[in-house]
């Protein structure tokens, strides 16, 4: 995959923004770097990839198609006016960012306009998904949380479905001990919903803990499923909690009601899959993250799409 390639990818450590400004001064040092990541010498047309390409004074042309392109196309960077070199120090700060960062606040470190940052932002976090797609086995816990008003950080045994849940949005998390997680934004908590979302990424054979919550009743069934009954006031059997996806939990709301303040149901996934990625990929470098959401770039948004 694209992004295993970073050990080449820096002349020096970068550990900061000033080492990332120095590491990349100028539009072709960018250009150099995702050229390398995207292509690594071997330069593919986007419009036809068994085409021969040519060099070209703005970029390369596809022979078969007669379409000139460069490495911007297609990516995360294709139709912005908005330089390489903001672009990268926008990522650098939204990837070591341990809560995220607010349009406003990117906008004043990037001297840009709040509606370019959230433009960039929206389209940053587009990629943040290549980390929320993760396999799962040995020990996994699972559980649903609601996102919105006061009712986010209660537990199972007082948690509503309805009506009270109002319109809160319901994330549905599954977390593999000293593994990584992976979340997302679901319409309801069923059985049906829940346990076809586990059983896409839990391999089976695995062992998963839960709470009672009866959207978890089928699990036994294809699992080693045991139950911590927090209806009970039971938090903590042996083996048997539901402690780590809790404190993911905690992270996520912090993240978006501290940062964010509030984020629409529409957006919502957007916002978890910066959130899976930030825990994910908490153990390695700086740099190596910042090439692991590089390495995404052609996962394109539209300002349509992002709008529409």
């Amino acid at each position: 995959m694209v992004h295993q390639k970073h050990r080449t990818m820096f002349n020096k450590e970068v550990k900061s923004v000033l080492d990332l400004i120095q590491a990349f001064p100028n539009e072709q040092a960018c250009i150099e770097h995702l050229e390398k990541l995207r292509w690594n010498g071997n330069v593919v047309s986007p419009f036809d990839a068994s085409s021969k390409v040519y060099k070209t004074k703005t970029g390369y042309q596809c022979k078969n198609t007669g379409k000139n392109f460069n490495v911007r196309t297609n990516t995360i960077f294709d139709n912005t006016k908005l330089p390489l070199v903001k672009w990268f120090l926008a990522i650098w700060i939204v990837t070591s960012h341990k809560k995220g960062i607010s349009s406003l606040q990117l906008s004043r470190d990037l001297d840009i306009t709040q509606k370019s940052a959230w433009f960039m932002l929206q389209r940053i976090r587009q990629c943040f998904g290549i980390e929320n797609d993760n396999q799962l086995e040995n020990e996994v816990e699972v559980d649903e949380t609601f996102v919105g008003g006061k009712e986010t950080n209660k537990h199972a045994d007082k948690k509503s479905d309805n009506p009270h849940a109002g319109d809160k949005a319901v994330v549905m998390g599954m977390i593999e001990r000293g593994g990584k997680v992976n979340a997302k934004h679901v319409d309801n908590r069923t059985v049906k919903t829940l346990t076809a979302e586990i059983v896409s990424v839990v391999k089976s054979g695995s062992t998963v803990y839960s709470d009672e919550w009866l959207g978890y009743n089928k699990l036994r069934r294809i699992y080693d499923h045991s139950v911590v009954k927090h209806n009970a006031h039971q938090y903590v059997d042996g083996r048997i909690h539901t402690n780590t996806i809790e404190g993911f939990w905690s992270l996520l709301k912090r993240g978006i009601f501290g940062i964010y303040h509030f984020t629409s149901k529409k957006h919502l996934q957007l916002y978890v899959d910066e959130f899976v990625f930030r825990y994910n990929s908490r153990n390695i470098t700086s740099e190596n993250r910042f090439d692991l959401m590089l390495g995404n770039m052609e996962n394109r948004l539209t300002y349509k799409e992002l709008i529409g």
